[in-house]
């Protein structure tokens, strides 16, 4: 999906004041360990042949900035109307690109920082759709990405490797099932624990396998195990959070639960429940809680539920939750090229602070 964020939820200002609930302020003086965080975030990249080629731009401002310590990518490492990669059928399908996925890949070994991947809907939940050429069964599609990308559980990607916590290798033992989600990570640095999700576009993926890929029981357990299993995982977040005395909890998924684009044709009510477990989650935290996504490609930040009669509170019918922010990053086929380089101090109040930084100054030419 490659939406418009609707313009009148995006905030003026990059740094939303974020303040702790009382109910926790007995541990606002436990700041052991706890130090400024920067991470570089973007998504919806590389869309086409020219952003891989000029890969490097990005790569080599984020590189250049010495305080990021991690670089997350919330999800679609190619346009949803480029050919899927099909790097598990034998022989390809004509129309796929099955070395699309190893290109991206190698770029993603290029940062410095520990890189951090979660899959987004065109990478797997979209290649059964004629505009991506029909190229690939989504669940293999799903299963090239988990072989190439998270070939080592509980490791990130890029030039210098950190340990991670694996849904694949943290599961709860009552849900085997939840083993196979080597894609949901977690890691705690300086009182914040950060975890992904799982979380596609294409309304949780139900929009209907099509063609030969159509197959509505798999889906159906498709959908149904993952979201069981982005839920537990989530659950599990907020419970080390707690259990540590994190100052903050930062998300990282691919899908723009608010879409406007999607609301307007009815392709948002199953992230419903997702977003009312991450409401209940996060009241009862009450700390600042930040949530980043992609999918619909233009930059904005805003406080999504803190107003429930308000035009983002009203899609999910939740409860006030005002310390969840959200913020969704630029893509990579709009002007201007950015990242979004974003500052967590858990010794502030106003937790997390932000700003995009352009890495190409001729975006026509070389960016897009």
């Amino acid at each position: 999906m490659k939406k418009l964020l609707l313009s009148t939820a995006l905030l003026a200002a990059g740094c939303v004041s974020l303040m702790s609930a009382s109910a926790h302020d007995r541990d606002d003086n436990d700041f052991d360990g706890a130090k400024p965080i920067t991470i570089a975030v973007f998504g919806d990249w590389p869309y086409n042949q020219n952003l891989l080629d000029n890969a490097p731009l990005l790569i080599n401002s984020i590189n250049a900035d010495s305080t990021v310590s991690r670089v997350l990518h919330v999800g679609d490492i190619h346009a949803g109307s480029a050919a899927c990669t099909s790097a598990d059928i034998l022989p390809p399908i004509a129309s796929s690109n099955p070395g699309w996925n190893q290109k991206v890949y190698y770029q993603f070994q290029q940062f410095n920082a520990p890189v951090v991947y979660t899959p987004g809907d065109n990478e797997w939940v979209d290649c059964h759709k004629s505009k991506e050429k029909s190229s690939g069964d989504p669940l293999k599609e799903l299963a090239s990405v988990r072989s190439l990308f998270f070939a080592k559980p509980g490791q990130t990607l890029g030039m210098h490797e950190k340990p991670v916590m694996s849904q694949a290798q943290h599961f709860d033992a009552a849900f085997p099932a939840d083993a196979k989600f080597v894609e949901n990570v977690m890691w705690e640095d300086s009182k914040v624990v950060f975890v992904t999700l799982n979380v596609p576009g294409s309304n949780n993926d139900t929009s209907p396998w099509s063609g030969v890929f159509s197959n509505p029981a798999a889906q159906d357990q498709e959908v149904a195990e993952r979201t069981a299993a982005d839920f537990r995982w989530l659950e599990s977040a907020f419970a080390r959070a707690e259990k540590h005395h994190a100052r903050a909890v930062v998300i990282g998924i691919q899908a723009d639960m608010w879409d406007p684009e999607a609301l307007a044709s009815n392709e948002l009510y199953n992230y419903t429940p997702l977003v009312q477990k991450l409401a209940d989650l996060a009241q009862a935290f009450g700390r600042p809680v930040l949530l980043l996504n992609g999918d619909s490609h233009v930059y904005g930040s805003d406080q999504p539920l803190a107003d429930p009669a308000s035009a983002t509170g009203v899609i999910h019918h939740t409860q006030a939750v005002p310390n969840l922010t959200r913020i969704t990053v630029q893509g990579s086929t709009n002007a201007p090229a950015e990242w979004l380089r974003l500052t967590i101090d858990p010794r502030k109040p106003q937790v997390f602070s932000w700003v995009n930084v352009p890495y190409c100054k001729d975006p026509l030419a070389s960016c897009q």
